[in-house]
């Protein structure tokens, strides 16, 4: 089932959608983190699939500073010159402070109904939102009991100051990365770095490299792999089963 919401922000106010399985609950709350092509019909049937697995999903749109900006297409964004500098300037003008305060907002939205159990929430992103559900995790501590990211990147920039291993230290929850093989925004340079910085942390962690191209588990990219998308799926469901129920 979908619902709705309108999800009051320090910065306005953000349409999201809640993903719900078939009965009355509640289930452990879960935060899905779109990649750069923001929230989408895809976004929203990759919700629904996350859903069935027994998870509240809610699907935020993190643009929603942009208004009622126009969808991406997603064959085309990368490779079309004006669609690539809107998307990148879109995805450029999320800060680490606001994905931190809206992801307050959200979770206590979560909390707020009825379908949603107490206790900590799990994050999973791609891409962009890879990156923000490492983020969000080291900032806001047992709030998150698990965070995922898949082909997420600049997860451990050593030139960045706002890299999410550096807040390795300030993360309580269980985290998966999944990587695609020759990605430059996520190099095994950067996989070696970030588990050192989980590692010496004590952060429960996996770090794994996936046969794949960036963008591998969200089927309207044209590198998707449906065979990565299917192991994403069981890795999110083991990582969940562990740590939210």
């Amino acid at each position: 089932m979908r619902h709705d919401l309108s999800i009051t922000t320090p910065d306005g106010t953000c349409p999201a959608t809640l993903h719900t399985p078939e009965g009355s609950g509640p289930w452990p709350g879960v935060i899905l983190f779109p990649d750069a092509g923001g929230a989408r019909p895809t976004m929203a049937e990759m919700a629904d699939h996350l859903a069935g697995m027994g998870y509240a999903v809610l699907l935020p749109d993190v643009y929603y500073r942009h208004g009622d900006w126009a969808p991406f297409d997603m064959k085309t964004a990368f490779s079309d010159e004006a669609e690539r500098a809107r998307l990148f300037s879109m995805l450029k003008s999320l800060t680490n402070e606001m994905v931190v305060a809206d992801t307050e907002a959200f979770i206590e939205a979560l909390h707020a109904r009825p379908e949603v159990t107490d206790g900590p929430i799990g994050t999973t992103g791609y891409c962009m939102g890879g990156r923000i559900s490492l983020t969000v995790a080291g900032h806001l501590g047992d709030k998150i009991g698990a965070a995922a990211s898949f082909h997420g990147g600049g997860l451990a920039d050593p030139d960045n100051p706002n890299s999410p291993h550096l807040r390795a230290d300030k993360i309580t929850a269980t985290v998966y990365v999944a990587g695609a093989e020759n990605d430059n925004s996520y190099t095994p340079e950067q996989a070696e770095l970030l588990e050192q910085a989980l590692t010496d942390a004590g952060v429960p962690h996996t770090l794994e490299f996936y046969p794949a191209l960036h963008g591998f588990a969200v089927p309207d990219n044209p590198t998707y792999d449906p065979e990565a998308q299917k192991r994403h799926w069981a890795a999110l469901e083991q990582l969940y089963a562990t740590t939210l129920r």
